[in-house]
């Protein structure tokens, strides 16, 4: 019995072992290798590029197909930029708005032609034309006439506050980063900015046409949209984004602020000579700052992918159409340009716009901060980008680096369908 019973352990042992060199030698399989050697090839562009870290994504119309980091989210502690690094996105928050405006429409709360007096408590009226009529879809195509000037960009951005400032260059170029103390509320700061007894209220806030006329995109006309939205629904613009979009996405990791999200997740921006720029925010936070992952970014995308083509689930099929839809003329432009693939100006649809080659999309950029989200109307497929470092007046870089990244995404797609 006793060698009987050694018998059989050895032969069950040997079995076990023979059973886990199977296992150990199963070959991988062919979308892993796929994977595999895509993330090798951005991973080199990375290594040998200007970009500190990156994230991106891939989708089609059924979900995610890919999401990846890359490089340093944060240089002195030599943390890795993931799919689960956080930083705001830029521009590319102001495709929320559309889809928040489309919801709010179908609550009943108010229609795109509605003239935006209707819910604002202080007015706002172009000086050259004191009797047209600003409508909310005026808004959502660029075409309201209202202007950024030097009152917003030397005065939207804000620290944040009882941040470490040493080392931190809080001096940058293009929009002034303001202390704390210059914070104040979004509708005081759009009064003051709009309203012809506000402090900063000068004529060229406005341009020189009727409303509807001209396309001149507009950071404070989208936010001041994102201010009739919470009149018209009775609640704050992230809360009701955060209940229409964020959650029914379980975008988790997304928010407004840094009081909504992980903070010890959040990359460290950067300037093109590699210093430090502080943790920031903005007084028109609806126009570009919504914080956000590469992961939570995959599933916003697959969305708008889906809501093309009839699928989607965060508003009604006739809804996605209309926001989709192309809602201007060759008249309303001063100039276009035709050749580029990935322009969002080229003709505007609900704060998303159609490029003159087929894709339909929005970039964004801030200090150190580049975005990229388009998808191919024709293939249904769609890439997403985020960048922790400002580019500066490198624009070769950008070629040679931001495009190399983008391009190499779009030779994959097909692969990884398949």
């Amino acid at each position: 019995m006793k060698k009987s019973a050694i018998l059989l352990i050895i032969g069950l042992a040997f079995s076990s072992c023979n059973q886990e060199s199977k296992t150990s030698d199963k070959p991988v399989s062919e979308n892993q290798i796929v994977l595999d050697s895509l993330t090798a090839e951005l991973d080199s562009i990375q290594k040998n590029g200007q970009i500190n870290g990156f994230a991106v994504a891939m989708v089609n119309q059924y979900g995610v197909l890919y999401t990846k980091g890359f490089g340093i989210a944060n240089r002195e502690t030599k943390e890795k930029y993931t799919e689960n690094t956080i930083q705001h996105i830029a521009s590319v928050s102001k495709t929320l708005i559309g889809i928040a405006l489309m919801k709010a429409k179908e609550m009943g709360k108010l229609n795109l032609n509605d003239p935006i007096q209707d819910y604002l408590p202080f007015k706002v009226v172009n000086p050259d034309f004191p009797n047209e009529v600003i409508t909310i879809r005026h808004l959502a195509t660029h075409t309201s006439g209202i202007n950024d000037t030097d009152q917003y960009m030397n005065r939207a951005w804000i620290m944040e506050k009882n941040q470490d400032l040493t080392n931190v260059n809080t001096d940058y170029p293009y929009q002034k980063l303001n202390l704390p103390s210059q914070d104040m509320p979004m509708e005081t700061y759009l009064k003051e900015y709009l309203d012809t007894e506000g402090k900063y209220y000068q004529k060229e806030n406005f341009i020189d046409f009727k409303p509807g006329e001209r396309y001149n995109y507009s950071n404070i006309g989208a936010t001041l949209c994102a201010l009739v939205i919470e009149k018209a629904t009775g609640q704050g613009f992230d809360i009701f984004t955060k209940e229409h979009i964020l959650k029914p996405l379980d975008m988790n990791s997304s928010g407004w602020s840094l009081k909504e999200v992980d903070i010890t997740k959040h990359s460290r921006l950067y300037r093109n000579d590699d210093s430090v720029l502080p943790f920031y925010t903005a007084i028109t936070y609806p126009d570009g700052m919504l914080i956000s992952s590469s992961s939570d970014m995959a599933k916003y995308l697959a969305e708008l992918v889906k809501g093309y083509n009839g699928n989607g689930t965060l508003l009604q099929k006739e809804s996605y159409e209309e926001l989709f839809t192309e809602q201007l003329e060759e008249q309303n432009f001063e100039s276009r340009n035709p050749n580029h693939p990935y322009d969002e100006d080229y003709s505007p649809a609900i704060f998303i716009g159609h490029s003159a080659l087929g894709y339909i999309g929005h970039t964004g950029g801030d200090a150190g901060v580049g975005t990229w989200m388009f998808f191919d109307k024709e293939k249904k497929t769609g890439r997403y980008i985020i960048i922790n470092t400002d580019w500066g007046n490198d624009e070769r870089a950008k070629e040679l680096e931001y495009y190399a990244i983008w391009d190499k995404m779009n030779e994959y797609f097909e692969k990884l369908e398949n």
